[in-house]
């Protein structure tokens, strides 16, 4: 079941503090399409329990970054260093294609801009199937997918088809399908970027609520300074160089209270 109040994870207390292991370190990471340079000798490390925004104008090199951490895309050279909770570190950039996949699969959750849904599929079922492509049978996938749903605000609507979703509602669904495997990691790029402002901030807080508010990481590309704002730290991109990267100031409302718990 789903604990909508749980304990402080002890990773929640570690974002701000440099000397906590990183859970995804990058090392000189270039990546050029052509003659332009999208990453250009990037060296970042980002902790557990951190929200991270990812900064910077058009073609800054942002979603490249994004998606070379992931896994999704390889780097021309450089390397990417995962650590999952048991300590256990793994090179993603060494992995092949089905290692990579796999590995986003069980350890990482993701959040587009467009969600990304199967529009023929229902609600239940688009967050069912994060569970059920690693190998969990529909019988145990569904009910841990209608928790998370009901957890997000969402309890009525599992049979719904997306496009009978508002995009909030849309986006909610997205949340559950990163959060229902238990990911270390969520990448989201530009979340809200679709949404009126009073629902990106309510998507943004459910975000974060299930994610850095259970002690696990947001990595998050953003063109907004006010969602940036939300998050512990900020890096600033340009010509796939990073030009800033620093703390926010502390904010006992950047958070809020976690939503959903962990998942048992």
């Amino acid at each position: 079941m789903i604990d909508a109040h749980p304990a402080p994870h002890p990773a929640a207390t570690m974002a701000a503090h440099p000397s906590s292991a990183p859970v995804l370190a990058a090392r000189a990471l270039r990546r050029a399409y052509g003659s332009t340079a999208a990453l250009d000798g990037v060296d970042l490390d980002i902790r557990a329990g951190e929200s991270v925004a990812i900064m910077g104008p058009s073609g800054s090199g942002k979603s490249t970054l994004l998606h070379t951490l992931a896994g999704i895309e390889r780097p021309d050279s450089g390397s990417v260093l995962f650590t999952a909770p048991n300590g256990s570190p793994r090179e993603i950039t060494a992995l092949g294609e089905s290692e990579r996949s796999k590995l986003r699969r069980g350890s990482f959750g993701f959040v587009f801009q467009s969600g990304l849904l199967i529009p023929e599929l229902t609600a239940v079922e688009n967050v069912a199937m994060a569970l059920m492509v690693n190998g969990v049978p529909r019988a145990a996938a569904v009910p841990r997918a209608t928790e998370w749903l009901a957890a997000l605000g969402l309890g009525g609507m599992e049979e719904r088809r997306i496009g009978q979703l508002s995009g909030g509602q849309a986006q909610r669904v997205a949340i559950a399908r990163a959060q229902v495997t238990g990911a270390q990691v969520t990448f989201a790029d530009e979340p809200t970027g679709a949404l009126d402002s009073g629902t990106g901030t309510e998507v943004l807080r459910i975000l974060m609520d299930s994610t850095t508010g259970r002690g696990n990481t947001l990595v998050m590309v953003t063109h907004d300074a006010d969602v940036a704002a939300r998050c512990d730290r900020v890096i600033r991109l340009r010509d796939g160089r990073i030009l800033a990267d620093g703390f926010t100031a502390p904010d006992s409302a950047r958070h809020g209270t976690a939503t959903p718990g962990a998942v048992n």
